[in-house]
């Protein structure tokens, strides 16, 4: 118990620039490292990689993110909150509008953010995020798109809604998953993922 103790102490922990000059550093080593971790993939990426890219001293990189995990945990925590905000511009746009114009708007926000943000699959990946973190994480954005759905004409019931974001997130993992894949596979199976979600949706409305 001492000993778990004294590593929760000493666990390493990403630094906070209080300087407009320290958050331009950190900004540029997160580009940098999103740009490896897209290149490169997750598992073979280093910091030594991370530091050149950003033409930074390895020691500067250290400094606000001792780890690699950090620096993945800390870019996708910034995608997390840009894809939330996505949602969140779709519910305030299309509130009244039929369950199946959804579709159309949530696949091309979420082309949209993937192509903005290649590094989200890598990120997503990875095999050492912490599960509470992934579960809340994943609570919130099924919550966000039951919302949605909840505005939408016909609109649904809680509990529906609720199941048709599960689904609906399944489905945007698919295409998540599908990022990775040469473009004319993306382009081929892409648009029959949105048609599936379509004519689900036509059948939830019809209910």
């Amino acid at each position: 118990m001492a000993s778990q103790v004294a590593r929760k102490k000493i666990r390493p922990a990403v630094r906070t620039p209080t300087l407009g000059r320290g958050h331009a550093r950190v900004a540029a080593l997160k580009a940098a490292g999103a740009a490896v971790f897209a290149e490169k993939g997750y598992d073979a990426a280093t910091m030594t990689e991370v530091a050149a890219k950003a033409g930074a001293a390895i020691g500067s990189l250290y400094q606000f993110f001792p780890t690699k995990e950090l620096l993945a945990a800390s870019l996708h925590e910034d995608l997390l909150a840009e894809l939330s905000r996505m949602l969140e511009e779709v519910r305030r746009e299309n509130a009244g509008r039929p369950l199946t114009a959804l579709a159309d708007r949530l696949f091309a926000g979420l082309a949209d953010f993937l192509l903005r943000n290649p590094a989200f699959t890598a990120l997503a990946d990875r095999r050492d995020i912490d599960r509470k973190r992934k579960r809340a994480t994943r609570a919130q954005l099924r919550g966000q798109i039951a919302a949605l759905l909840a505005q939408a004409t016909p609109p649904l019931a809680p509990g529906k809604a609720e199941t048709v974001a599960i689904v609906i997130l399944q489905l945007m993992k698919a295409v998540v998953s599908l990022n990775g894949e040469d473009a004319s596979i993306r382009e081929t199976v892409v648009p029959e993922l949105k048609r599936m979600l379509q004519l689900y949706l036509e059948s939830v409305g019809g209910e």
